[in-house]
């Protein structure tokens, strides 16, 4: 208990826990190509927004409509100037429901209606009616609902009303979607169905190393890869203890010559790895975990067969697509990284006026957090994660391949950052260079790169210095 008339301390000077990655004073430090901090994903976008790309003043017709979308049905309202409902109606989800969802919009007047999620089935049909579409995100709509009453409680009525009001009343805060062409639209798909793919390919070769730890320890770590095709085919022929007994150095060798294994080791090495593992499962036992084995390579066999057929969709898609040639010219983007960009950053070149822009959706700069005399520099979580995850996958292993990218990520590594901060800082300064390559449809050239040059530059001896020697 504090006694009165004793002063206490100011919070400003407080001793607090760190809150941030960064480290220093509380005074605010200048800002070097930087995005607005203070703004979050969205308000950064709309800040940049152009005026061409705006909602007009006043709603054609002067009536807004809002759609809760649902599984099976979706729940529409439309109110007017007043903020008052005209109508309130259910359409299902079925193509018989989607025509009379455009019927109805239609004959009330409805210019313009906001949805809280852009499927392409109920956003393709509203499009198509020449209907004006706002994509108010689930987020923003949980935040709104408090305006409208603080009980806190969900209902798909109340949720379209919530969406039409907000239509009517924020207009200078929204933005019309504008969609991507099919080309996009598709590849994006594709990427994200190859990568949810490998995810499932990565959880089932967990799963069947951790079974093999048990049932056949010998076939763990006998290839680089418990996934690769030797690997694959050597478990399908050899799926339990008993039949990889049978086995000796000539049988294996002629094993491996006949699966066209390239690994450059001599047939005894993998010889002596199954001979000198512990020994697994035999008899029934081994017999009735084969079945398992069986089972995972089958599953394990499919997903790498899947993957691979994606993976050429994805080539054959990006190199028709009129900006491929943009991005696979990123160090190190290939086919499936440089694709994952593309779809991920979209078509329309305007909502993205500057790189900032660009940034802050992408979630690569941090935000901050001020209340009176406390501020915090924190990660930004409301972003894009999709976009993220492919910038900084990209940016992670461009260093690799590239003399500054590895100086960026060095230098923040020297100041204390942990990889997946430097990888951040990284993604944000190719942003900027994708940002430029991309706005200006030019393929990226490390030649009008100036960082790298001076950064060339400043390691190559200088001419004073070689006639010196």
């Amino acid at each position: 208990m504090v006694a009165r008339g004793v002063p206490t301390v100011d919070r400003a000077v407080r001793h607090r826990a760190p809150i941030s990655e960064r480290t220093g004073s509380h005074a605010s430090a200048p800002c070097r190509r930087v995005p607005p901090h203070w703004a979050s994903s969205e308000e950064a976008v709309l800040q940049y927004a152009p005026t061409t790309t705006s909602l007009p003043a006043t709603p054609p017709g002067g009536v807004t409509a809002g759609l809760d979308w649902a599984t099976e049905d979706h729940a529409v309202a439309i109110v007017d100037s007043g903020g008052q409902v005209v109508q309130r109606f259910t359409v299902a989800h079925t193509a018989a429901g989607l025509s009379e969802l455009v019927r109805r919009l239609t004959k009330a007047g409805v210019g313009e209606i906001a949805i809280e999620r852009s499927d392409r089935p109920v956003i393709d049909a509203v499009l198509e009616a020449d209907i004006t579409v706002v994509v108010i995100s689930p987020n923003q709509l949980k935040s709104l609902r408090s305006l409208y009453g603080s009980a806190g409680n969900t209902d798909d009525r109340f949720d379209a009303y919530v969406l039409a009001d907000t239509l009517r009343t924020d207009r200078a805060r929204l933005r019309p979607l504008q969609p991507d062409s099919p080309a996009t639209t598709t590849l994006r798909a594709t990427v994200r169905a190859r990568r949810d793919l490998v995810a499932h390919r990565v959880a089932v070769c967990n799963q069947l190393r951790a079974h093999l730890q048990k049932a056949f320890p010998g076939a763990v770590g006998l290839f680089a890869e418990l996934d690769s095709p030797t690997s694959l085919a050597f478990l399908t022929r050899f799926d339990s203890q008993d039949r990889a007994d049978w086995l000796s150095p000539k049988r294996l060798a002629a094993w491996l010559t006949a699966a066209g294994y390239s690994g450059r080791k001599d047939p005894a090495l993998p010889h002596a790895h199954l001979t000198g593992a512990p020994r697994g499962a035999t008899g029934e036992e081994g017999s009735a975990l084969a079945h398992t084995t069986r089972a995972l390579i089958a599953v394990l066999t499919s997903l790498v067969a899947q993957i691979k057929s994606l993976s050429e969709q994805i080539g054959e898609q990006l190199a028709l697509h009129t900006d491929g040639h943009i991005f696979t010219s990123l160090p190190r983007s290939g086919t499936v990284r440089a694709a994952r960009l593309r779809s991920e950053i979209g078509d329309c070149r305007a909502r993205f006026p500057d790189p900032e822009s660009l940034i802050c959706l992408a979630g690569v700069a941090p935000s901050t957090r001020q209340s009176g005399k406390h501020t915090a520099v924190t990660f930004r979580w409301a972003v894009n994660k999709q976009l993220r995850d492919a910038v900084c996958d990209f940016a992670a292993d461009s260093r690799r391949a590239h003399p500054w990218a590895a100086h960026l990520y060095n230098q923040a590594i020297a100041r204390g950052k942990d990889h997946p901060h430097a990888t951040r800082i990284l993604a944000r300064a190719w942003l900027y260079v994708i940002w430029h390559c991309w706005q200006d449809h030019t393929p990226y050239q490390p030649a009008n790169h100036r960082s790298p040059q001076r950064l060339l530059n400043q390691d190559q001896p200088s001419q004073d210095q070689q006639t010196a020697a």
